[in-house]
């Protein structure tokens, strides 16, 4: 009794387990990286291209191609400039397209026909968007439906180009899968540049077909040597759908690809969620901005991506900073040493200057409204502020500056938050004119004695303000580790200076996916009435950046999370280390305090170990077997029932396994294998969790089969009553060479594969008990010796039942597949891959057996396992699930069904044919 109890109690708390990450991946959606975007609006129309045709490409009666226009705005006429492709993820649709489409065509006109004065002082002219339709095709689950996209996208490019001058290049936009479309077009003369959002690039998000990480093997070929610009943008955590460490490009100018979180992109600083990339304005009108001047052959590809799809992490071009035309020198104002620059509503021209002492380090400046060289909002006003040096005799005797170039070690647009409103503002977001321009030099690599820091404004119209300061270093460097933030946490003093910029960094802090911080910031006055609310700026190593607004307020709790390392991914940047920015005009933080926040760590476990826990289910399941036919190898034949052989791998398995499971966590393995963490020391109870996870379910689907089979033995006593046929007839065999022939033309193995599981579902349900089918047995010998037999194999069907349902999940995604394109593209699309009839052909075979025999041939072991029992076979797919099935689902399959065939070619396949020729007349 008290052995039950605990597999009931493993049970329950498994669903409370499996509930309580459902929650946490829920909090995380909603609190981690807030959204904050504003929707776009549209007034589309798609014009079929009807001559892309069956001439052009075998796959027309199958997908189709589309023009997008905005009605009222343009022609339907094709402009003949600039062509770009749009291509749709897993189950998206052409007509994603849209927002970006429209944002093209309104940046370029201000009304319907009238070309804007700012498009018409340029060469530049309206694009034309196309988008690919795949009637939505599930394309993450299935490699084939991604090669035949690739091959149709490829033939799309070659009709498009076409109808354009020669040597013309196409700019292609992939979302979600589509990106991985894209890629695959490479290497390709024909195409400009490659911009792909929310696409996983490095890590499948379905990992359930192996052909599926061929295509990603050549795309990584692509990746590190194609010359094509390649420009990746993330939603960060708001990203449900795909882990954004798979996102993360590795960055490089030759050949060029970057990587861009929305969190961090200049002017939109929010997290986006997956299907939202593609429409949140904030993100959509650079995008089209950015296609819109890649037709501009006079300037580099990648100079464009950078100005229009910039989150900071890089100087722009031309940062050297030279004064416009020169102030006189009864313009100069001059500050005292210490003294900070504040300018309110600034008009006019002057040039303010600034002693520069040896003791500072660092030059910080801040200014709203306006530019500092290229980085300003995208719609500032006129003020231009620019930054340099001036010798020690600036004006002496009425001396002019003699200026010289300064190079900031940091330039970009952060933004400026509204006190009292959070961050960002849900539905709304940032507007394009908002924004400041930081400003940063350091000091300390300037080798001049004395002289000044000048600032120049020029065209300042009394709107917007400057604030700027000259600042010892103040950089805080503080040896916390994770274990001291599990329980209770750390709270950590800050420098009382009042700096404008204040860097905290913890290098021994793990910066990982897979955990999430909690800090708590504590102001020593109010902040509300300085000109930059304050803003902590957290960076992880991978180009990725998040701002939050801090507060006043002691209950402001904000989560730091990062993308820089996660499993199954080969990032190449170490695990530890975090950096903290704290931005402000004025406002100083007394501390903060640094903790984890459990409840957003497990939505994070959740959401990238979900596949783990039914691969391990599988190989639990597995174990099981293994330990069922190692009890039923002898005579006489003794045979757990589902639940014993549960309740026995619960006492004996499951803490050896645990064990085992903790220890691995510890050694640096690949990212392929294992949990793919690198042997993090803090991450190795995470084997232990999850497998106590997928034991519980295992467990609570030997129940739900059990209520099943109960439930339709009740039917089928009253409409069924018919006994087993023992032999196997030619029809037998011709039925079942018939079901082969379907699956290696037509259906896939795994349609074939669900049929197996129906049969032996229904053998299940259809077994009567022992009691019944020997009460007219009058010998007690005879009795006792079928009863033995019968319930060793109703125990074993049960087995194999249970085995074959924690298979299905590694089947159903392209069952799922192909039921979607039947009903999409027609009974008459061909599809391709997965005919391969040795698949399936183990299970047909040992389903078709289960369903005939009450003998006991298939607990024998036959003279070819002498040495080693087909048994074993189960206990390398509980070790290929456990070691290689939480990043290669797919391999978990291929261990059962070799481990299945050899079962029935050992212990089936000799009783079978002997029956075959029995029944022969």
């Amino acid at each position: 009794m008290q052995r039950a109890y605990s597999s009931i109690l493993l049970c329950l708390g498994s669903l409370a387990a499996v509930l309580c990450f459902y929650l946490s991946t829920l909090r995380v959606q909603q609190s981690l990286s807030p959204q904050g975007c504003r929707m776009s609006w549209m007034s589309p129309s798609y014009i079929l291209q009807p001559d892309f045709n069956a001439t052009w490409t075998p796959l027309a009666h199958r997908y189709s191609l589309w023009l997008y226009r905005e009605v009222g705005w343009e022609s339907n006429q094709i402009h003949g400039h600039q062509p770009v492709l749009f291509i749709p993820g897993n189950a998206g649709s052409s007509h994603q397209a849209r927002s970006i489409a429209s944002s093209a065509v309104r940046q370029v006109y201000t009304s319907p026909h009238q070309v804007s004065p700012e498009f018409r002082a340029t060469s530049l002219k309206p694009i034309d968007v196309f988008a690919v339709e795949f009637n939505e095709d599930l394309s993450a689950f299935h490699g084939p439906t991604m090669e035949a996209q690739t091959q149709f996208t490829s033939d799309a490019v070659a009709y498009i180009l076409s109808r354009y001058p020669p040597n013309t290049k196409i700019v292609i936009i992939g979302h979600s899968m589509g990106g991985i479309v894209a890629t695959s077009l490479l290497p390709s003369d024909n195409i400009a540049a490659i911009i792909t959002m929310s696409t996983p690039h490095s890590l499948p998000p379905a990992r359930f077909d192996q052909r599926i990480d061929r295509i990603y093997d050549a795309n990584n070929a692509a990746l590190k040597n194609d010359p094509t610009p390649i420009m990746s943008l993330c939603g960060g955590a708001t990203d449900m759908m795909i882990p954004s460490e798979s996102c993360i490009l590795e960055d490089g100018d030759s050949p060029y690809r970057r990587t861009v979180f929305s969190s961090a992109l200049e002017g939109a600083w929010t997290g986006v969620g997956h299907r939202e990339m593609v429409w949140c304005h904030q993100v959509r009108w650079r995008v089209a901005r950015a296609a819109l001047e890649l037709q501009n052959a006079d300037i580099d590809r990648a100079t464009i991506l950078d100005r229009w799809l910039r989150d900071g992490t890089r100087l722009p071009p031309s940062t050297a900073l030279v004064p416009s035309p020169p102030v006189p020198p009864d313009q100069y104002r001059y500050l005292k040493e210490g003294e900070r620059l504040v300018l309110d509503k600034p008009k006019g021209n002057a040039v303010y200057l600034l002693p520069l002492n040896l003791d500072a380090s660092k030059f910080t400046l801040y200014v709203s409204k306006g530019s500092i060289s290229s980085v300003s909002p995208h719609r500032p006003l006129p003020l231009e502020v620019s930054v340099f040096l001036c010798d020690q005799a600036a004006g002496v005797n009425n001396t002019a500056c003699e200026s010289a170039p300064l190079v900031p070690s940091v330039l970009r647009l952060i933004p400026s938050p509204i006190p009292g409103k959070t961050f960002p503002i849900a539905g709304e977001g940032s507007d394009e004119s908002e924004g400041v321009v930081l400003f940063e030099v350091e000091l300390s690599s300037i080798r001049r004695q004395g002289g000044w820091i000048a600032v120049q404004l020029d065209r300042a119209e009394g709107v917007g303000w400057v604030v700027g300061h000259t600042a010892t270093e103040s950089n805080e460097r503080h040896s916390v580790s994770t274990t001291d933030l599990l329980f209770g946490g750390v709270t950590l003093k800050l420098p009382q200076n009042e700096d404008m910029h204040t860097v905290v960094e913890l290098p021994h802090l793990l910066s990982h996916a897979l955990l999430v911080y909690r800090l708590i910031p504590s102001a020593t006055k109010s902040c509300i009435d300085t000109h930059l609310s304050p803003l902590l700026v957290h960076r992880s190593p991978r180009s990725e950046l998040h701002y939050f607004a801090l507060s006043d307020r002691h209950s402001n709790e904000i989560p730091l999370h990062t993308h820089s390392v996660g499993p199954f991914v080969d990032s190449g940047v170490p695990a530890h280390g975090m950096r903290l920015d704290f931005l402000s005009s004025g406002c100083t933080l007394e501390s903060i305090h640094l903790e984890v926040a459990w409840v957003h760590t497990l939505g994070r476990w959740a959401s990238r170990y979900f596949t783990s826990v039914v691969c391990w289910a599988v190989g639990i399941v597995s174990v099981m077997m293994f330990d069922f036919w190692g009890t039923s190898d002898g005579i006489p034949i003794i045979t757990p029932t589902v639940t014993q052989s549960f309740t026995l791998f619960v006492q004996q398995r499951l803490l050896l396994l645990s064990t085992a499971s903790f220890l691995i966590g510890f050694v640096p393995l690949p990212a392929s294998i294992f949990l793919g963490n690198h042997g993090i020391p803090l991450l190795a109870p995470i084997g232990p969790l999850l497998l106590l996870i997928s034991t519980g379910l295992v467990g609570c689907s030997c129940v739900l089969l059990s209520l099943l089979i109960w439930l339709f033995k009740l039917v089928l006593t009253r409409f069924h009553n018919q006994s087993r046929q023992e032999v196997v007839t030619a029809s037998t065999l011709i039925s079942m060479a018939l079901i082969l022939l379907a699956v290696w033309l037509f259906i896939p193995w795994q349609v074939a594969f669900l049929g197996c599981w129906t049969i032996q579902f229904m053998t299940c349900a259809s077994t009567k008990a022992a009691s019944e089918n020997n009460q007219a047995s009058t010998s007690g010998t005879r009795r006792n010796s079928d009863a033995s037999s019968l319930n060793a194999n109703n125990n074993c069907n049960l087995h194999i039942l249970l085995f074959m349902t924690w298979l299905l999940p590694l089947a159903a995604p392209v069952l799922v597949v192909w039921v979607r394109t039947l009903l999409s593209a027609g009974p008459t699309t061909p599809f391709d891959g997965d005919h391969f009839v040795l698949n399936v052909a183990p299970f047909l075979v040992l389903v078709d057996f289960s369903s005939r025999t009450t003998g006991t041939a298939i607990f024998r072991r036959t003279r070819s396992e002498k040495y080693v029992s087909a048994r074993w076979g189960f206990l390398v797919v509980g070790g290929v699930a456990l070691i290689f099935g939480s990043r290669k689902a797919y391999m978990v399959f291929d261990a059962a069904r070799l481990a299945t065939a050899t079962l029935v070619v050992l212990r089936i396949g000799p009783s079978y044919w002997r029956r075959w020729a029995r029944s022969k007349p």
